[in-house]
Order: structure tokens, then sequence, then C-alpha cells
């Protein structure tokens, strides 16, 4: 919430500003959770899913197509960065936001554990025993 004011940038990850994805960063960062860099892999890191009617302060939540994330900050708000030209703030969570509604998330350490051991495999090399066939 101390971070209300301060201008979207998109890409953002400090005070000079901040996209959506890269203020939850820092937020769950200041809580000893590190979570992927986008709003697309953030929603994925996690396989429990949160619904609309059960949404508590801290859930992330993401809309349109998963390319907009916020953070609940307390019943019917949430505080996001919301687009070029505007300021990170709490909004009230409206009718179009609940239309817009992906899903949400409740970041725990064991989540981003899995989240980072789907990383290693993707990291790991490609055996050169492979071959195609048509």
């Amino acid at each position: 919430m101390n971070k209300r004011g301060i201008p979207y940038v998109w890409g953002g990850t400090s005070d000079r500003g901040y996209d959506c994805s890269g203020l939850m960063l820092r937020a769950y960062e200041k809580a000893g959770i590190d979570l992927p860099r986008t709003a697309r892999e953030q929603y994925g890191a996690f396989s429990r899913k949160i619904s609309w009617n059960d949404l508590e302060p801290g859930d992330l939540v993401f809309f349109s197509n998963l390319g907009h994330v916020g953070m609940i900050s307390k019943p019917g708000y949430m505080v996001h960065a919301p687009r070029s030209g505007d300021v990170v703030k709490e909004e009230k969570l409206s009718d179009w936001r609940r239309q817009a509604f992906v899903g949400a998330v409740r970041p725990d350490p064991k989540g981003v554990r899995q989240w980072e051991k789907q990383l290693e495999q993707r990291r790991e090399p490609i055996s050169a025993n492979l071959t195609a066939t048509l």
C-alpha cells in the first residue's frame, strides 16, 4: 500500500515505476516469496486457484486473459498498477472487473518451489541423441 502514487512504467519493478506484475513481484519479495516476472507466469506458478467469492487480502487476482494482475488489499478492493499514464492505486472491484476476472491465486512458498522446479526442468539441456523422423 505504501507504493500508491508511484507511476506505472511498463516493465517497471522499482520505486521509479511499476507495472502490474512488477508490483506483485516486489510485494511478495518483501514477504520472502519469489514470484515469476509476468502476470501469466505468476498465475501459472500455483496449481490451486481461488474463486471470486473466496478472495482474501494478499490474493493475486488476474484479469483480461492474464494480461493484468492486482492484489486484494481488503474485501472488495485491490491494489494494482493499472496502465500507462496512471499510478499505483487501490481500486474497488467493480462489475467490469468481475466480468474480466480470469482467476486468483494465494501465493505460498510451496507453490513457488513447484514453479522453480518446472523452470529448472526447462533449462536442462536436450539430449544430443534425439532425432526427428517424418
